[in-house]
């Protein structure tokens, strides 16, 4: 049976050099080509399939005693006939925060300014693509469903479908509970620097520590600050009460996907979009989806909108609904 082939690409990215982070610049980025694609002259749609936090595109070839790897899951879909053929692509838009949601800030750096104007041109030249906004599609679960929902709103030039799988939304129920912890937390370590610091250094790392980190990441994310120095963001909350910095928090807010829809309304109208969420998801993202889809029924903007029996993690078997719906939006498109 003839699979798919991945391919490295070892990218070099101009806008990420010289990021506040220090961070790579030159990025291992997984292509998937699908079956047939070295034997026709034919040409494919692109699906971005963008991570969740902590994650990069080349964890997504991983090998796993229990579950496909994203390769594996392609070819079976393929070749059962389930999804139309596509070229894959895994970005990586990590950062030592654990994450850079996609979007450009001086505190971490331009990764949707590296996704839009380097990686997707970059594609297209280089592979037998569609490259037109109806072939091209962003999917992501988790932050990665955050970013596919933005950018698909930010840049509706570029895309033409979005999935957004249990993705941040509802910046009140996802982030907010977390704070508190959060402040224990760098309060112990001294500060914001000298708590990533030990994070890395930990052997254990219990729950507590990855949602100050990703607290820490959100901020670097959502309420950058030049001006504040060394980390060059703002948190959202008092580091001695805990306390909302109702100001910071207004800022944080202008970035949730249930505010932008207001301002993006023209560009949702223009995208094919899929939502999904677990019932039982951890961090609350299904009341944000539902209240994501009421406001589209509200608008009258057509959706997909749907909600399955789990929790956050370990749900990338609903791949296996997201993907082959996203070519059924190519080939309407």
């Amino acid at each position: 049976m003839n699979n798919g082939k991945t391919i490295i690409e070892h990218f070099e990215s101009d806008c990420l050099k010289g990021n506040p982070l220090g961070d790579p610049y030159q990025r291992d980025i997984p292509v998937y080509v699908p079956p047939g694609y070295a034997d026709t002259d034919e040409r494919y749609p692109v699906i971005y399939l963008i991570t969740g936090f902590t994650g990069w595109g080349m964890r997504l070839l991983n090998l796993d005693a229990f579950d496909e790897t994203i390769v594996e899951r392609l070819n079976r879909l393929i070749h059962s006939g389930q999804m139309k053929p596509a070229i894959v692509v895994m970005p990586d838009c990590f950062t030592w925060y654990g994450g850079s949601q996609y979007l450009d800030s001086p505190a971490t750096g331009q990764y949707e300014t590296h996704l839009i104007q380097e990686l997707i041109p970059f594609v297209d030249a280089t592979y037998r693509t569609k490259a037109e906004p109806s072939q091209r599609a962003v999917v992501g679960k988790s932050s990665g469903g955050y970013g596919a929902l933005v950018l698909g709103m930010r840049h509706p030039e570029m895309f033409g479908v979005v999935a957004c799988q249990s993705g941040d939304m509802c910046f009140e129920y996802g982030y907010m509970p977390d704070f508190p912890a959060a402040m224990i937390q760098i309060e112990k370590a001294g500060g914001v620097h000298e708590f990533v610091n030990a994070f890395y250094q930990k052997n254990k790392r219990g729950h507590d520590d990855f949602m100050t980190l990703n607290t820490i990441a959100m901020a670097a994310c959502y309420s950058p600050n030049e001006e504040n120095k060394p980390h060059l963001f703002d948190l959202p909350f008092d580091l001695k009460t805990g306390q909302l910095r109702d100001e910071v928090w207004q800022r944080w807010l202008k970035w949730d996907p249930l505010r932008m829809a207001d301002s993006h309304e023209e560009a949702l109208r223009q995208l094919k979009i899929f939502v999904d969420c677990g019932i039982k998801d951890e961090f609350r993202l299904y009341a944000g989806a539902r209240m994501f889809s009421k406001k589209l029924k509200t608008k009258g903007i057509d959706h997909v909108h749907e909600e399955f029996e789990d929790g956050h993690m370990g749900v990338s078997y609903r791949y296996d609904r997201s993907l082959p719906w996203i070519t059924e939006m190519f080939e309407s498109g």
